[in-house]
């Protein structure tokens, strides 16, 4: 199991695109990735999920990765966060 903590710097939060982003890319690993926000478990592989977080700039979120690829999960989020979620 990976934990990383991160503060959401991206302007608009995860809004829809961004939500999407990250469902799509981290969906595509076996892992299961876990974003605790607010005292809230969200699943990291759903855009629905992501977007009724409201997870908004300045936020701090801890985020979960566990499983068999957990490694490369945990690398791509952190490329898709380097890059400000593509906006």
């Amino acid at each position: 199991m990976i934990t990383k903590s991160y503060k959401i710097v991206n302007e608009q939060g995860l809004h829809m695109r961004p939500a999407g982003l990250v469902a799509a890319e981290l969906g595509k690993f076996q892992s299961e990735v876990t974003i605790k926000f607010n005292g809230n478990d969200v699943n990291a592989k759903s855009i629905m999920n992501l977007m009724a977080a409201c997870i908004k700039c300045g936020s701090e979120i801890e985020i979960i990765f566990n499983g068999s690829d957990e490694q490369q999960a945990s690398e791509k989020f952190e490329e898709l966060y380097a890059n400000n979620f593509g906006d």
